[in-house]
């Protein structure tokens, strides 16, 4: 039985170690194929529904190039496009969209509104976004870090910062799950959530890695890798005020980059507030990895849809 052909990505959570790496090790041929100059139409004939609730760079352009790298047609369809929740049911829509494309993205809100889309709509659904997880990134992070710096197991990635947001959750969930060592720097008033953590320190176990969740930025001497992401998560600016008063001592500076080990690259899943959660002298110095990151969007959702399409060998 093929684990792969119309499976849904919702959440690293359902997918094992070996399956991540067979994702990005298919991002990685797909990349060398798109720099070659030698995209095969893969996903021809394909229609697929990009639904957004919140606007974004990378996840959009990232999704739509994708489409039409692998010879598939998108639409965009955002909150005013369509009634989704409002005046027609998620479960409806799903069932609307399911006869009419071949998967579905979503980026949005409620987690519970991406497992209703897959639930009903009979086809393959990934999350673009959620509240809670933002899978699609953590695979960039991941296929960032293997090209930087050649390797995943044994790794020390430290994020700065909320340390309970989406980005931060799925770090702590992959890292834990690849055998890498996961140091959450953040405020006590933004600690991750326990029954979240007790789940990924059962991963870290099972996979020689580790999960530290700390209220003090010198746990994070001598890492490979500083993350960091904006202080106010989207739909959550009328907090800026506190954010900036409660996140200042975790900024990322040359004092934090110069603590990391001398390989240390810095990674932001962007946009970045420069002067913020990140000096701008210190963003432009790691400007190259931070990048990088943003263009393995892309290539990790290729392989994604074409492993939920066709199976893992595209």
């Amino acid at each position: 039985m093929d684990v792969w052909k119309n499976r849904h990505f919702l959440s690293l959570h359902d997918y094992t170690a070996e399956e991540i790496a067979a994702l990005l090790r298919l991002a990685a041929k797909l990349k060398a194929e798109k720099k070659d100059g030698a995209c095969k139409p893969r996903m021809a004939g394909k229609n697929i529904a990009l639904i957004f609730e919140k606007p974004s760079t990378r996840t959009r352009c990232s999704f739509a190039v994708a489409c039409a790298d692998m010879g598939a047609h998108s639409d965009y369809l955002g909150k005013n496009d369509i009634q989704l929740g409002y005046k027609e049911s998620v479960e409806d829509t799903a069932r609307v969209l399911g006869r009419m494309y071949d998967g579905i993205e979503f980026r949005g809100f409620k987690h519970a509104h991406v497992e209703a889309l897959a639930e009903y709509s009979g086809v393959p659904v990934w999350n673009g976004l959620t509240d809670d997880e933002h899978p699609t990134q953590a695979l960039a992070d991941l296929l960032t870090i293997q090209e930087h710096l050649g390797e995943l197991k044994g790794i020390k990635l430290a994020y700065a910062g909320d340390g309970r947001n989406n980005v931060a959750n799925t770090l702590m969930m992959t890292c834990a799950k690849m055998g890498m060592h996961y140091i959450c720097c953040s405020p006590k008033e933004l600690f991750p959530d326990e029954t979240l953590v007790a789940r990924c320190n059962a991963y870290a176990a099972a996979s020689g890695g580790s999960v530290l969740v700390t209220d003090k930025m010198s746990d994070a001497v001598g890492v490979d890798v500083v993350y960091t992401d904006v202080w106010c998560s989207m739909g959550e600016e009328d907090k800026s005020a506190e954010r900036v008063k409660l996140l200042k001592p975790y900024q990322v500076n040359d004092a934090v980059m110069d603590a990391a080990a001398k390989r240390a690259i810095l990674l932001h899943c962007l946009p970045a507030v420069k002067g913020y959660e990140v000096t701008e002298s210190v963003f432009e110095k790691h400007a190259k990895a931070i990048f990088d990151e943003a263009e393995n969007r892309m290539h990790t959702i290729k392989a994604v849809m074409v492993a939920s399409l066709y199976g893992i060998e595209g």
